[in-house]
């Protein structure tokens, strides 16, 4: 199984290599979907992420603000790296504000 593995692996690794050598032009659909791939991966995350958003619950709030604030930081920023540890720090602030407001009323 690990040899299957290791085989699939390097197949998926050098199939691109042999497919598109150096000087040759690549087929415009590759270079299509190099551009429009990665704006739809991070568009599909956003749409798992905010599946179960159904109501105006805390945990549902949370979500949906920390999404606005993940794309507001990467906006700004223009740095993805920013932008996960941003969008994470709020979030886990976020879910953690309910048991902060009971513990001080």
């Amino acid at each position: 199984m690990v040899a299957a593995g290791v085989a699939a692996t390097m197949i998926t690794r050098f199939v691109p290599f042999m497919a598109f050598r150096p000087g040759k032009t690549t087929p415009k659909y590759i270079v299509y979907l190099g551009k429009v791939l990665p704006a739809s991966v991070f568009a599909l995350l956003v749409v798992y992420c905010l599946r179960t958003v159904h109501s105006l619950a805390w945990g549902d709030v949370a979500q949906v603000i920390a999404v606005a604030f993940t794309i507001l930081v990467h906006v700004w920023r223009r740095n993805l790296m920013w932008s996960i540890v941003a969008g994470t720090v709020c979030y886990m602030a976020l879910i953690r504000v309910p048991g902060l407001l009971a513990n001080t009323i």
